[in-house]
């Protein structure tokens, strides 16, 4: 059965979108397995491509982001989604506080997959930053990925 998840960031230009790409990279090669999205909590950059930033450092490992546009998370995405997971807890929140009660186990923040530090939290937002804040972020995110993968491959068996 295919695994939906949705990764969840502010604007749906930074962390979110990377998140996409990398773990639709990692899974490229298991077709059915996983349906990826992203989506931000607020609508400020909808229709919008990724931060260049992000792109940038995604692109030299390999990861493409040329069809990841911006958008809002819609109250369908709380039951069409098994998994929502928020890069922050101020992002977690915002999700739990539109979310029906019916769907709020299916929020979780994305670093509790983190192999090494599940205690993380939160993925920093680099915008306002430069690019070594990007190149960090992207390193948590693919670490966070393989966790997640683990986890889902775990469930599947």
């Amino acid at each position: 059965m295919t695994k939906k998840v949705l990764f969840v960031c502010l604007g749906n230009i930074c962390r979110s979108p990377t998140a996409h790409a990398v773990m639709r990279h990692k899974t490229a090669a298991m077709p059915g397995f996983i349906e990826i999205e992203s989506a931000g909590t607020s609508a400020s950059h909808r229709g919008e491509k990724p931060d260049p930033r992000a792109v940038r450092e995604g692109m030299q490992l390999g990861y493409q982001f040329s069809d990841i546009v911006s958008r809002p998370v819609q109250d369908a995405d709380f039951s069409y989604y098994d998994l929502i997971l928020a890069m922050d807890n101020d992002n977690l929140k915002q999700l739990q506080s539109r979310c029906p009660a019916q769907w709020q186990h299916k929020i979780q923040l994305f670093l509790q997959y983190h192999p090494q530090y599940p205690e993380l939290q939160e993925v920093p937002d680099p915008y306002y930053g430069g690019s070594r804040g990007f190149a960090l972020v992207l390193q948590m995110i693919e670490q966070g990925c393989d966790g997640l993968l683990r986890h889902l491959k775990q469930q599947d068996s």
